[in-house]
């Protein structure tokens, strides 16, 4: 504790605490980003400084709910080295590089959070923040260079973006996501939800300076957006059935969005209909379901930037890692009709309608739900970066990559 003290290497403020303790504050905080919508599934990461030479983060590919102390595992600092049988995250190189330079930093966590991912698709951080802004970040947020998840290139860049602003509790990982830390847990998620609003404001502000436009938020941004391009956001009535699910007997049953106890459920043999309710979409997941054994769930967005963006009728390339993971090598538009959905969807878990929606596919409902989560941001920073001028997406081998070690290893264990 002297020899702490007058190094000064880690001060008086900096907690260590049992080890039991921080795996329980890990899990807690793994909720949270769940709760919280900072992350989807399994993706993001959360660790916490035990002593001097480790800290606890959470395991690879394993959801949160669930997790017991247990699958919470120890890793050395400068080493990245761990006993046992349970594999930490893949991105321990870059919480060990948060602890390595911010002797004060008790606690790491690594997000994919929507609006600081529009920033990640550009070629810059943040280069000033509000007021309060500085007060919780710092004067600006870095944007660590690109590397593919869990490299030695990704953990460089952001040590390297760390390096570049010792001030800043924040980095943005080039189109992957923010890294964000604190001296406890709740420094480190006030950091995150700050980051957040940040982010949008930086958006709305480059979008007012382009089209001399002041705009309340991102959801109005899309849809003024799309006005300035001469398209039409068209909608359907949300009381509308056009979520599904394939039952055990392999029918298909529809419900509106937040609405699953009215239903209308589809024989797809007989085409016998029970129940009332109208189904815009119905022809498409049908088709859709008789095509891919795989697919059991389909969610039908209509946020704004889905809407916005399948009014352009284009393919948005990746932009996000999870966007090539989970969605697929691209998000192609569709017209609207089954065989068009049906192929365009071919090796893709998400299709966009034009002047529609977007088919948001899973093996489950909660797949299903991940994925339009991803979609809907997928489109938001396909906007947003926009206005920063022309964003290059992920290199087309890279997103394959990242596509089939997400089908062959990651989607199985976020079962």
């Amino acid at each position: 504790s002297d020899l702490r003290h007058n190094l000064n290497l880690f001060p008086e403020r900096t907690v260590f605490m049992d080890i039991l303790q921080a795996k329980k504050e890990v899990i807690a905080a793994g909720l949270r980003l769940v709760e919280t919508g900072l992350i989807a599934r399994t993706w993001g990461n959360v660790s916490c400084r035990v002593d001097e030479n480790s800290f606890v983060i959470t395991p690879s590919g394993k959801p949160y709910d669930g997790l017991t102390p247990d699958d919470i595992v120890e890793v050395k600092i400068d080493t990245l080295s761990y006993e046992g049988s349970v594999k930490p995250s893949s991105e321990k190189g870059v919480h060990a590089e948060v602890y390595k330079a911010h002797p004060d930093a008790g606690f790491v966590i690594h997000t994919h959070q929507k609006f600081a991912s529009i920033i990640s698709a550009t070629t810059q951080g943040i280069p000033s923040l509000t007021e309060k802004g500085r007060k919780v970040i710092g004067d600006r947020v870095m944007l660590g260079s690109y590397g593919l998840p869990g490299t030695k290139k990704l953990k460089k860049g952001v040590a390297a973006a760390v390096a570049a602003d010792m001030d800043s509790k924040a980095v943005i990982m080039a189109h992957h996501g923010a890294v964000c830390y604190g001296k406890d847990s709740e420094e480190a998620f006030n950091v995150a939800a700050t980051l957040e609003r940040e982010s949008a404001l930086y958006v709305l502000d480059l979008f007012d300076r382009k089209f001399g436009e002041k705009i309340a938020d991102l959801s109005e941004m899309c849809v003024s957006w799309a006005q300035k391009h001469g398209k039409t956001i068209v909608k359907h009535d949300e009381t509308c059935y056009n979520n599904s699910y394939r039952d055990a007997s392999g029918k298909i049953v529809f419900y509106a969005p937040g609405d699953k106890e009215h239903t209308v459920t589809v024989d797809p043999v007989t085409s016998a209909v029970s129940g009332e309710g109208e189904i815009p979409t119905a022809d498409l997941h049908c088709a859709i379901y008789a095509s891919r054994e795989d697919i059991n769930a389909i969610l039908y967005s209509q946020a704004p930037e889905v809407l916005a963006v399948a009014a352009m009728g284009k393919t948005v390339r990746p932009q996000l890692d999870d966007s090539a993971q989970i969605i697929g090598t691209s998000l192609k538009c569709a017209k609207n009709s089954p065989k068009k959905v049906v192929r365009a969807l071919k090796g893709r878990h998400c299709v966009l309608v034009k002047d529609g929606g977007a088919l948001c596919c899973g093996s489950n409902e909660s797949n299903a739900g991940a994925v339009e989560m991803i979609a809907e941001k997928s489109c938001l920073t396909y906007i947003g970066s926009g206005l920063f001028g022309k964003c290059k997406p992920i290199n087309p081998i890279e997103c394959l990559l990242m596509r089939v070690i997400y089908l062959k290893k990651y989607s199985k264990q976020a079962e």
